[in-house]
């Protein structure tokens, strides 16, 4: 099931399956500015990442004495999402814990996705509930992919390149041969805040960075204009595509937690990079892209 919402300026398609937008297209030009999923190179367009944002050490985590497996990124963007309202520019979607998602994650939740236009920006908005009596520890994050180069120029992924309002240098973590942080650091020279896309910038999985660096990312086009911007107030952000430069897009991904450390040895308790919700506690975060 795909829903659409839509005003004088842009149209939006979401999809039931993991409350994913799946296409957003400026009436006026009929420019597309998502990623079109193509399996070749990434069969997603915009998942959302719950309960867990990337990996875990040996995949997965001790818990009250009990060890667990959930696969990366955890099982959000593989479930329907159930309609909860829907306008002509507003839409929200919930999702809640099953007995299949307690054998691998065991708490009981509901989580809230909104996605709600203001002219040419499109707020998302999340919400997550902690139904158990004792403290519910998660990660969440976005994962929007934007067609890179934009559609409606031709060129390659290596014309662009993504302005940063850090106007003179970012330091990102880098990810080891088994998806986690690995404890090396990279420094990434900016002039002016913009870093090009070069061959090669994607080798080592995503950049991350935390909040105190970057509040806010576009991407540039092949005339280094802005086309798309993401604002957010994360505690960490990822700047991801894949190695491949004829794979046409790039993810800015606003996350509230990150994978696990390669040395990590502690239990879920002890995970420093993620959220803490008290029993029947509320957490409520998102991001705002605004497309140009």
């Amino acid at each position: 099931m795909i829903y659409t919402i839509e005003n004088e300026s842009m149209t939006v398609r979401i999809k039931a399956r993991g409350a994913e937008v799946c296409s957003v297209v400026e009436k006026k030009t009929g420019r597309e500015y998502m990623w079109n999923a193509d399996p070749v190179y990434w069969g997603r367009t915009s998942p959302i990442l719950f309960p867990f944002v990337g990996g875990l050490k040996n995949g997965g985590f001790s818990y009250a004495g009990t060890e667990y497996h959930i696969g990366k990124h955890g099982f959000a963007r593989d479930m329907d999402f159930q309609l909860e309202k829907q306008e002509a520019e507003s839409i929200w979607f919930s999702l809640e814990d099953t007995e299949e998602t307690r054998k691998s994650y065991p708490f009981s939740f509901r989580l809230l996705a909104g996605y709600i236009l203001h002219g040419t920006q499109l707020e998302v908005k999340w919400c997550v509930e902690n139904r158990n009596d004792r403290t519910m520890y998660f990660a969440l994050g976005g994962h929007p992919a934007f067609a890179c180069p934009p559609s409606w120029q031709q060129g390659k992924r290596t014309d662009c390149s993504i302005w940063f309002d850090q106007p003179k240098q970012l330091v990102s973590e880098l990810i080891g041969s088994d998806g986690l942080v690995s404890g090396e650091q990279k420094v990434y020279e900016l002039r002016d805040g913009i870093l090009p896309v070069t061959t090669g910038l994607f080798d080592r999985d995503a950049l991350i960075m935390d909040q105190g660096q970057v509040h806010e990312i576009a991407l540039c086009d092949l005339d280094n204009k802005p086309y798309v911007r993401v604002q957010f107030d994360a505690d960490y952000v990822g700047v991801w595509s894949m190695p491949d430069d004829n794979a046409s897009f790039i993810c800015i991904e606003p996350w509230y937690g990150r994978c696990d450390n390669s040395d990590f040895q502690g239990s879920l308790e002890e995970r420093k990079w993620g959220n803490r919700l008290e029993a029947g506690g509320v957490f409520e975060a998102g991001y705002t892209i605004c497309f140009e």
